[in-house]
């Protein structure tokens, strides 16, 4: 079992929630998925918080919750961030601070191909072809790249070998 979180950073449909479940499994550290957990604490679905109260609010929503587990004596965890939570300096401080940042790489049309049609993904609504989704990720790969110790190619990949590869990394 890890002593301080592994967090999993990268663009929607990079496979975090799958690859933190391969982890999880691998080394009996529990999950949190922070989009559930901060859809669940305000009652309702990312989508309704960006448009009832905006993108700004949910984005201090993330950090509350990174502050949470970061604090000393929190069980480390395997923590699936949103593709925006690398995005902001404090929230990537905390990470450090409370662990191992892993980003999660992955290629435009293998992001294409897993979220076509999910309608809980806010800021990706805009992106219809694979050359929107690779204008936003070079936006947000600078940030990535600059938060993660460890890159991880994910296409290609299943969750198990990802998580193992990820696992050598950090021992």
């Amino acid at each position: 079992m890890p002593r301080e979180n592994i967090y999993l950073i990268g663009f929607m449909g990079a496979g975090k929630s799958t690859v933190a479940a391969a982890l999880s499994e691998l080394t009996g550290s529990p999950i949190v998925e922070m989009d559930e957990v901060i859809a669940g604490r305000a009652a309702m679905p990312i989508p309704e918080i960006f448009r009832t109260k905006g993108e700004d609010a949910f984005r201090e929503m993330e950090t509350d919750l990174l502050r949470e587990l970061s604090l000393e004596g929190a069980s480390p965890a395997i923590v699936s961030c949103g593709g925006g939570a690398a995005l902001k300096d404090e929230n990537v401080s905390l990470m450090k601070d409370g662990g191992l940042i892993v980003l999660l790489s992955v290629k435009p049309e293998t992001v294409l191909e897993r979220i076509s049609g999910d309608g809980n993904r806010p800021v990706l609504a805009a992106c219809k072809t694979p050359e929107d989704v690779k204008a936003l990720m070079e936006k947000r790969l600078p940030y990535y790249k600059k938060a993660a110790r460890f890159t991880v190619a994910v296409d290609g990949r299943t969750p198990g070998e990802i998580a193992a590869e990820i696992l050598s990394l950090l021992s």
